[in-house]
C-alpha cells in the first residue's frame, strides 16, 4: 500500500481547517452544552402535519405559506417526490404531497400538481400506496377501511410469551402500532374539505376495498372483518382503555411519544377518538409540543420526524476532544454536565425482555425517558471517557455498561433499544408493508457497543466482548465490508466496526484479519476525487456498496477508519483528507445527500452536523498524525 506524507503547506492547509472547523462547531452550541443539528427527512412528515391539524379541526392558515413552500421545494422534475436526496419516484410520499398541498389550497390544474398525478397514476395509484397513506386517506373518507388490514385492539390482552403481541414489535413500530390498534376499530372519518378522488386510477375503484395477498394471515384478516361486522363484541370496550392507559403512561415531558412523529401524531388521533378533548392536559402538552420539532425560515415551514441533540452533543463533544480542545475548556464542561444530567435511571419497556435491571442510559431526544438507546448509551460513554474527568463521569459510565451489557441480544450483538426483539412472524402480517417492526442486533450498535466496552477495560465484560466479536466476525461480507443499520450504509458499518476492532485490538483480541479485509474494501471504493461516498440505493441492491458521490460524512467515515487502522500516511488517507480540505467552505461542509437511515428501503434522514463533527475528527487526526 502507497505511502504519502504532506508537505509544510498542506500541514498548514490542515491545520487551518481544524481550526476553522472548531471555531464553527463553538459558535453552534447552545448555552446549556448541547448542540442539535436539522433532522431532515422527506416531505410525509410535513404533509402528515397538516393532515393531523385538519383531522384535529384545528386552522392550517398559519403554516400554509411555509409549508407549500418547503413542500414544493423538494418535488423532483416529474413530479414526484423522494425518500432520499436523489432518490427515485416514491408512490406513497407523492400521494401524501399531492394530498396535502391540496387542503393548502394549492391549484390542483397548476404544472407542479399535474405533474405529481401523472405520476401517481404511472405507479398505479392509491391502490398501490403503503398501508400507512391508505390509513390517512380513510380518515378522511377518501379510501375504504375495509381495503385497510384489521388489527384487533384484543392484542393488548397477549402476554410478552406469546407470538405477535405488542412487545414483539420494534419500540417505534409498538408504539405506533398501539394508537392505530384504536384508530382501526372505530375507523373515523373527517371532513377534508376537498376530494382526491383523482388519485384513484381508473379500473382500480373496484379493488380498493379488498386487502391484497393470501396466505394464512390473509385470512385471519378476513375472519377478523367478519367479527368487527358483529354488534356484540366482548372485551373490546376494555381492550382500548387498555390502549388509552398504555398510551398516556408513556407520554413524555415535552408532550411526545418516543420522541418521534409517528407515535405521536397517531397517539393524538386515537385519545381524540377516545373522546379526550383538545383542551384536556395530556392532548394539550401532545399539540403544544410539536412546536419544537418545527423548523420555519427561508427552507419553508417543516416537521422534524425526530430531534438528535443527545447524539450529536455526543459527535460534537468528541470532535472537540479530537481537535485537541483541553478537558477544561468551558465548551466541553458544559457538554459534559448536561450529557450527565440526561442521563435516564428509570424503567421502561425494554425491561419486559431484560428484567427488572437498573438503566443507566441515554436517549437520543430531549425526552425520551421509556426507550433510552443502546447506540446513543455507548457513544455517550465513549465521549464521556474522552472529555470528561474520571471521578466525574465513573459512576455514570460504569451504570451504564451495566444496563448495556443486560441487552445484549442471545446472538452476541446489540439491537438499538430491546433485547432479542426478533420474531420475524410479525412481517406476515398484511399491515406490515411500512418498513423495519424489528430491531435486531445490528453490526453498528454492537460495534459502538464494544468500542465503549473495550475503552472502560473491564475483565467482567470478556465474555460479553468476546460473543459480540463472535457475531461481528460472523456479520463481515465476503468483500470485507460491514452493513449499516443506522447509517448508510456499507462505509458506515465498516467504519463503526473497524474502530471498535482496533480498541479490541490494543487489548489483546485476535481481530487483525478482519480490520485487514475491511480496509481493504475501503481503499478499493474510494473515489478518484480522494473521497467516499454511497447512497440509499445500496440497501436495494447491495452491488451497490460503497459507490456513489463522495459526501464529506462519507469520506470522513472512510478517512478515520483508516486511520484508526493504522494507516494515516496511506495514500488513500492523505487523499481523503485533501478532499476535506478542498470541500470546506466557512469553516464547515456542506452535503446534500442523506447518510443517515431510519428504515432500510423506506426511511433515511440527513443529520446536517454529520456534514461537520466526522470532517472535524477525520481532519484533527490527521494533525496529530503529522506531528507525531
Amino acid at each position: 500500500m502507497g505511502a504519502k506524507r504532506l508537505n509544510r503547506r498542506e500541514k498548514s492547509w490542515q491545520k487551518r481547517a481544524v481550526d476553522q472547523a472548531v471555531e464553527w462547531l463553538l459558535e453552534h452550541q447552545d448555552a446549556d452544552g448541547w448542540w442539535c443539528g436539522e433532522l431532515e427527512t422527506n416531505v410525509t412528515m410535513t404533509a402528515e402535519h397538516v393532515l393531523l391539524l385538519r383531522f384535529l379541526e384545528l386552522s392550517v392558515e398559519r403554516i400554509r405559506e411555509g409549508a407549500i413552500r418547503h413542500i414544493l421545494s423538494k418535488q423532483r422534475v416529474d413530479g414526484s417526490w423522494a425518500l432520499y436526496f436523489g432518490g427515485p419516484a416514491d408512490l406513497s410520499t407523492t400521494i401524501e404531497a399531492y394530498v396535502a398541498l391540496k387542503v393548502l389550497g394549492v391549484d390542483t390544474s397548476c404544472d407542479m400538481m399535474q405533474r405529481a398525478l401523472k405520476v401517481i397514476h404511472q405507479q398505479g395509484g392509491i391502490a398501490k400506496a403503503r398501508v400507512f397513506t391508505k390509513i390517512w386517506l380513510a380518515l378522511f373518507g377518501q379510501y375504504p377501511w375495509s381495503g385497510i388490514p384489521s388489527m384487533p385492539p384484543e392484542l393488548i390482552y397477549l402476554s410478552p410469551r406469546l407470538p405477535l403481541n405488542l412487545y414483539d414489535f420494534a419500540c417505534w413500530a409498538r408504539g405506533t402500532i398501539a394508537p392505530l390498534l384504536i384508530v382501526l376499530s372505530h375507523k373515523p372519518t373527517k371532513a377534508l374539505g376537498c376530494s382526491v378522488a383523482e388519485l384513484i386510477v381508473p379500473g382500480s375503484e373496484n379493488h380498493l376495498d379488498r386487502v391484497p395477498g393470501s396466505g394464512p394471515f390473509w385470512w385471519l384478516d378476513k375472519l377478523l372483518k367478519l367479527y368487527e361486522a358483529f354488534a356484540w363484541q366482548p372485551g373490546r370496550l376494555r381492550a382500548r382503555q387498555n390502549i388509552v392507559d398504555w398510551i398516556v403512561e408513556r407520554q413524555e415531558a415535552d408532550g411526545s411519544w418516543g420522541g418521534i412523529q409517528p407515535p405521536w401524531v397517531y397517539s393524538l388521533i386515537a385519545l381524540h377518538i377516545e373522546g379526550m378533548g383538545l383542551d384536556h392536559p395530556v392532548m394539550q402538552r401532545g399539540i403544544e409540543g410539536q412546536e419544537n420539532f418545527v423548523l420555519d425560515d427561508e427552507g419553508g415551514w417543516r416537521f422534524q420526524a425526530c430531534m438528535s441533540p443527545v447524539w450529536d452533543t455526543a459527535w460534537g463533544l468528541r470532535a472537540l476532544r479530537y481537535a485537541g480542545l483541553r478537558r477544561d475548556h468551558p465548551s466541553l464542561r458544559r457538554a459534559v454536565q448536561w450529557l450527565l444530567r440526561e442521563q435516564i435511571f428509570s424503567g421502561g419497556d425494554w425491561q419486559v425482555r431484560c428484567g427488572p435491571i437498573a438503566c443507566g442510559g441515554w436517549a437520543f431526544e430531549f425526552e425520551n425517558d421509556i426507550y433510552p438507546d443502546i447506540d446513543d448509551t455507548g457513544v455517550v460513554v465513549l465521549a464521556l471517557l474522552e472529555a470528561g474527568e474520571r471521578e466525574e463521569v465513573c459512576k455514570a459510565t460504569e451504570s451504564a455498561a451495566r444496563w448495556v451489557v443486560a441487552t445484549q441480544s442471545s446472538n452476541g450483538g446489540w439491537g438499538a433499544f430491546d433485547k432479542d426483539n426478533m420474531r420475524g412472524m410479525v412481517y406476515r402480517l398484511p399491515f406490515a408493508d411500512f418498513g423495519a417492526l424489528l430491531d435486531p442486533p445490528s453490526e453498528d450498535v454492537t460495534a459502538h457497543v464494544l468500542e465503549m466496552l473495550a475503552q472502560l477495560d473491564d475483565m467482567d465484560a470478556r465474555r460479553h466482548i468476546q460473543a459480540g466479536l463472535q457475531y461481528l466476525r460472523s456479520t463481515q461480507r465476503l468483500d470485507g465490508s460491514w452493513f449499516g443499520r443506522w447509517g448508510v450504509n456499507y462505509i458506515y458499518g465498516t467504519w463503526c466496526v473497524i474502530s471498535a476492532l482496533v480498541e479490541l485490538r490494543k487489548r489483546g483480541y485476535k481481530v487483525q484479519d478482519m480490520i485487514d479485509r475491511g480496509v481493504v474494501w475501503l481503499v478499493g471504493h474510494q473515489n478518484d476525487d480522494g473521497g467516499w461516498g454511497e447512497t440509499c440505493y445500496s440497501y436495494e441492491d447491495s452491488t451497490f456498496a460503497g459507490i456513489g458521490s463522495s459526501t464529506p460524512s462519507q469520506t470522513a467515515w472512510a478517512t478515520l477508519a483508516l486511520q484508526l487502522a493504522g494507516l494515516d500516511h496511506h495514500s488513500a488517507c492523505t487523499r481523503g483528507l485533501e478532499y476535506l480540505c478542498q470541500t470546506q467552505v466557512s469553516g464547515t461542509w456542506e452535503e446534500r445527500e442523506y447518510t443517515g437511515t431510519g428504515f432500510p428501503h423506506d426511511f433515511y434522514i440527513k443529520y446536517h452536523l454529520y456534514q461537520h463533527v466526522f470532517p472535524t475528527m477525520a481532519l484533527a487526526r490527521g494533525c496529530q498524525a503529522q506531528q507525531g
